[in-house]
């Protein structure tokens, strides 16, 4: 067991699919960035383990117990929050295990949150975890085996618009594994996240419609008439959108080919009282600052 720090900050991003969801449960890549919207945790001395959470402390007291982290004020918290009065989609409980993790002197950040986080959540394809503990835009992929990969992508200038409600993944992601006739989707999804760094846009707008047309065949409420709308001005703007994750509301994900087309996009989304959140690509999880006490 390391000594505890004093008065540090660390700070973990959240995560953007930007193609490969649900096939990503079944072995296939996925193309992730790692956002500036996560979880930060101030870290102050004690003489005893105390968690502070806004809400729900589970993921982060297990992720510290898991990594026997030593005995100091853990103060979780949202880092650059949207706001919002709900979820929104950014992969909170992934960020805080793995900013619980480092904080509580992990030796392999990645590989402790991800067991973490997948005992508590009750599975998952550790997507949001490597994204937060990598940061930069990732290929992932878990193989049937669960060792997982990643490696770097271009960086690309994505913009995120609300949709205006929450939407719950675990029913979606029990709905896509009840579903036997997966095989050809996850072909056709790796196939999807092949073409992608050659052409993002192009790209995910076949993501789209594969995800439309698997989510009808699986019986999954994935396209919402707001995300549906959001994706049609990206294409009259000559971009593409769709959603990011698991879909049902949360948040889509847009790609637009020059400045000007998306200043004409995110007017447009905001004319139909969309809200536009603000995201920069951001690198992994890290100390951020010594503070006084």
């Amino acid at each position: 067991m390391s000594e505890a720090p004093g008065h540090v900050r660390f700070v973990a991003p959240g995560k953007l699919v930007l193609v490969g969801e649900y096939a990503v449960l079944d072995g296939a890549p996925a193309i992730v960035a790692a956002v500036d919207r996560g979880v930060q945790v101030r870290v102050t001395p004690s003489d005893r383990l105390v968690v502070e959470t806004p809400g729900d402390d589970s993921y982060a007291r297990a992720a510290l117990n898991a990594v026997n982290a030593p005995a100091a004020r853990y103060s979780f918290s949202d880092w650059n929050p949207v706001g919002a009065a709900t979820k929104v989609g950014f992969g909170g409980s992934a960020a805080t295990c793995v900013v619980a993790a480092l904080a509580g002197g992990a030796a392999d950040v990645w590989r402790a949150a991800d067991g973490v986080h997948r005992a508590v959540q009750g599975g998952g394809s550790g997507i949001d975890v490597a994204a937060s503990a990598h940061g930069g835009v990732l290929r992932f992929r878990r193989d049937a085996d669960g060792a997982m990969s990643v490696a770097a992508e271009p960086v690309v200038r994505p913009v995120v618009v609300w949709s205006g409600t929450s939407a719950a993944t675990g029913p979606r992601v029990q709905q896509y594994l009840a579903w036997r006739d997966r095989a050809a989707f996850v072909r056709e999804s790796a196939a999807i996240v092949e073409a992608y760094a050659a052409s993002p846009i192009a790209t995910l707008s076949v993501a789209y419609a594969e995800l439309r047309r698997m989510s009808v065949a699986a019986g999954i409420d994935w396209e919402t008439p707001a995300l549906a709308e959001i994706a049609a001005i990206a294409r009259d703007h000559g971009g593409a959108a769709k959603p990011s994750g698991a879909g049902g509301g949360d948040i889509a994900v847009a790609l637009l080919p020059d400045q000007a087309s998306e200043d004409g996009f995110r007017d447009a989304v905001r004319a139909r009282a969309y809200r536009v959140i603000d995201v920069n690509v951001a690198p992994g999880a890290h100390r951020v600052s010594e503070e006084s006490p």
